[in-house]
């Protein structure tokens, strides 16, 4: 073999059994006896094709010295279930160890390029709210400065198109153009804050015009209109997110990000917990209860309609059960929601359905 073949090193991780399987994990019957992790798996998908329950996956690790953080399996890995001596079903890796060699330094010293851990979550569909979307206090939304126009008196605007407004003082600072989209509020009708959408990128061109600014729009993803905000540009790089259920926390989706009716798998909607309760990769359960019933000489639901009903012959107010009805995964938290992704939906999703422990 050459310096120039990649090295590969077969190293068998679990010399001995990382966990018996405890009837509180229940591993699915559709297990696959070995699965080679590829490029594209998530890690939600992989444990979910393991266990009934997917966020239990940190505990498959627990007993293992070998690896130091379970939310970190690379493709080329293969994950072979197997029996122990008890008879009990355990779960073994083999890694493939890859490095390729890029360049030596001046001083001699070589670089390498390591591979890189599959997301826990989709990325492709995570990624726009991640980078851009976020959500904002209507004080902090009003008190950055605005686009006021252009030269040719257009009121719309695009990549590459020069635009006046106020803007910072330093003269090289990149920007963000953001518009907002709705404003939020609780299951009580409490003003949680401003959902803020990212509409360009932009940068200051170096101009003397007095007071405004002259801003170039870089990559615009919306078209661009007078009295959209300039605020600096975040680098929102993601959150570490490590799988994990929610325990006592309980809030309710209040929103989604696209304005849709009708939610399901791989929607991402806005619940009322903020970070004070919530870290990215916790997982909760939605749950749907029904209306309220009063169970009177002829039972009805709550607030449904009846001209001739005397009010001391209502009946009794008996409350459903709150039902299962799918999964989310919180991605991004603020500091008094958050936003979530739809892994599992059983029904439609919609406002004030109950998030609450798995």
């Amino acid at each position: 073999m050459t310096s120039k073949k990649i090295i590969r090193l077969l190293i068998l991780l679990l010399i001995m059994p990382v966990y018996s399987f405890a009837d509180s994990i229940l591993v699915k019957d559709t297990a696959p006896e070995i699965y080679v992790v590829k490029k594209g798996d998530t890690l939600w998908d992989i444990s979910n094709m393991y266990l009934e329950e997917p966020w239990q996956w940190p505990e498959l690790w627990r007993t293992n010295v070998h690896i130091t953080n379970p939310h970190l399996i690379y493709p080329g890995d293969e994950l072979h279930l197997v029996k122990n001596e008890q008879g009990e079903n355990v779960l073994e890796v083999v890694r493939e160890i890859e490095k390729q060699e890029i360049k030596l330094s001046p001083e001699g010293v070589k670089s390498f390029k390591t591979r890189e851990a599959i997301p826990a979550l989709p990325w492709s569909v995570i990624k726009p709210y991640i980078e851009n979307e976020m959500i904002m206090t209507q004080q902090a939304y009003d008190r950055h400065p605005h686009i006021l126009g252009n030269q040719d008196g257009a009121v719309r605007y695009a990549s590459d198109d020069l635009v006046l407004g106020k803007a910072g003082r330093r003269s090289k600072e990149n920007l963000s153009i953001v518009r907002k989209q709705n404003e939020l509020h609780d299951m009580e009708g409490n003003f949680i804050g401003l959902q803020v959408r990212h509409l360009a990128s932009a940068k200051l061109v170096d101009a003397n015009i007095g007071k405004q600014k002259l801003i170039k729009i870089l990559k615009s993803n919306l078209e661009v209109k007078r009295g959209d905000k300039i605020i600096p540009a975040v680098n929102n790089e993601p959150d570490e997110i490590q799988l994990k259920a929610a325990d006592a926390q309980r809030g309710h989706i209040i929103d989604d990000l696209e304005q849709h009716n009708l939610l399901g798998r791989f929607n991402v909607v806005v619940l009322d917990i903020g970070a004070d309760q919530v870290s990215a990769g916790t997982i909760m359960g939605i749950y749907s209860q029904g209306p309220r019933i009063i169970d009177g000489k002829q039972p009805k639901y709550e607030g449904e309609t009846d001209m001739i009903r005397s009010a001391f012959n209502q009946g009794d107010e008996i409350s459903q059960p709150a039902l299962k009805i799918g999964e989310v995964v919180v991605f991004k938290t603020f500091e008094k929601a958050s936003y979530a992704l739809i892994t599992r939906s059983a029904k439609v999703i919609k406002r004030g359905m109950i998030v609450a422990k798995p």
